[in-house]
């Protein structure tokens, strides 16, 4: 199974790769690579998994290879969504020296920040079921270095790692946040106006509106018993409370629950980690979002070494093997 990158209407992958490409080997190519290493030699190297986890941007790596060398060989012996576990090769690369050099730095960057979202939300998926777990499109607004021409394979390693996706931008569902309430004044002022912009332009898609109190969802809930809306979820922002003693109550996200009854589906967004999110789910909340899928998480460490052998013999000594 490779996962590809969802589509976007206006993204292009390829053109992120000759970018991060370029970056690496700026003006003056790779002067290291070059002065040691002859330039018609061939060489195998090996993936090399230093830690246990979920494999995840088979499909990216691929891409960087054939962007630097189409004849470059590459096989796997594991596939997106694999467990590996430390020590184990589980892919190889056989081409060019020069040409698999260039392309490790930018092909574990992708690899390593990929499994290690991916690993994140399996663990977070299992420790949130039987409750369905998804994270959050908002985050993908969060724009650092890495994430920012590289957002779209985000999505693709959250469904790798067992989580669901929200929404691609935008463009292709609703959701009404905080600012946007404010400035319309208020939630039922933001639903009418959302309502009569989709209504005025024919088009139909799912409609979130946030909420933070339970004043707030009343009133949601008063506007949609008396007005055809499009609405679809209520987020529940912030009604998990940390506790000094390092757990969370939930007890008004349960009440926030029992209050909307089934009528929309439901989001729980804030203080979702991994020690937290199975209390969560058992408040019978729809959905569980959670911004420490990637602004929080840890690379998986992953190598790709010519001398394996020796590579684990050191990996052996300091305990990364």
């Amino acid at each position: 199974m490779v996962i590809k990158p969802p589509s976007h209407p206006t993204y292009d992958l390829r053109a992120v790769i000759k970018l991060a490409l370029a970056e690496d080997v700026g003006d003056q190519g790779d002067v290291t690579c070059m002065a040691t290493i002859p330039d018609d030699m061939e060489v195998e190297a090996h993936f090399l998994a230093k830690e246990d986890g979920i494999v995840a941007g088979i499909a990216l790596a691929e891409m960087v290879f054939n962007e630097v060398d189409p004849s470059l060989k590459v096989e796997w012996s594991q596939k997106d969504g694999d467990y590996v576990h430390k020590g184990l090769k589980f892919g190889k690369v056989h081409g060019r020296a020069h040409n698999i050099v260039r392309a490790e730095r930018v092909v574990l960057n992708f690899m390593q920040r990929m499994s290690g979202i991916a690993t994140l939300t399996k663990a977070m998926a299992d420790a949130a079921h039987p409750h369905s777990f998804w994270r959050q499109g908002k985050l993908l607004q969060v724009y650092v270095w890495w994430i920012s021409g590289r957002w779209r394979s985000l999505l693709s390693l959250v469904l790798i790692g067992g989580g669901r996706n929200h929404r691609m931008g935008l463009f292709d569902m609703v959701l009404i946040k905080d600012n946007h309430i404010s400035i319309a004044g208020g939630v039922t002022n933001a639903l009418k106006s959302v309502d009569s912009y989709l209504e005025k332009r024919n088009l139909q898609m799912e409609v979130e509106i946030e909420t933070r109190t339970l004043e707030e969802i009343k009133d949601v809930l008063e506007y949609a018993s008396k007005t055809k809306t499009s609405l679809t979820r209520i987020m529940l922002d912030n009604m998990v409370v940390p506790l000094l003693n390092g757990d969370v109550d939930v007890s008004m996200l349960k009440e926030a629950v029992e209050l909307i009854n089934g009528k929309f589906e439901t989001e729980a967004s804030g203080n979702v980690t991994l020690e937290t999110v199975h209390k969560i789910g058992q408040t019978g909340v729809t959905y569980i979002s959670s911004g420490a899928l990637t602004h929080s998480v840890k690379a998986l460490d992953i190598s790709l070494k010519i001398d394996t052998e020796l590579a684990l013999e050191v990996g052996r000594r300091t305990k990364r093997a």
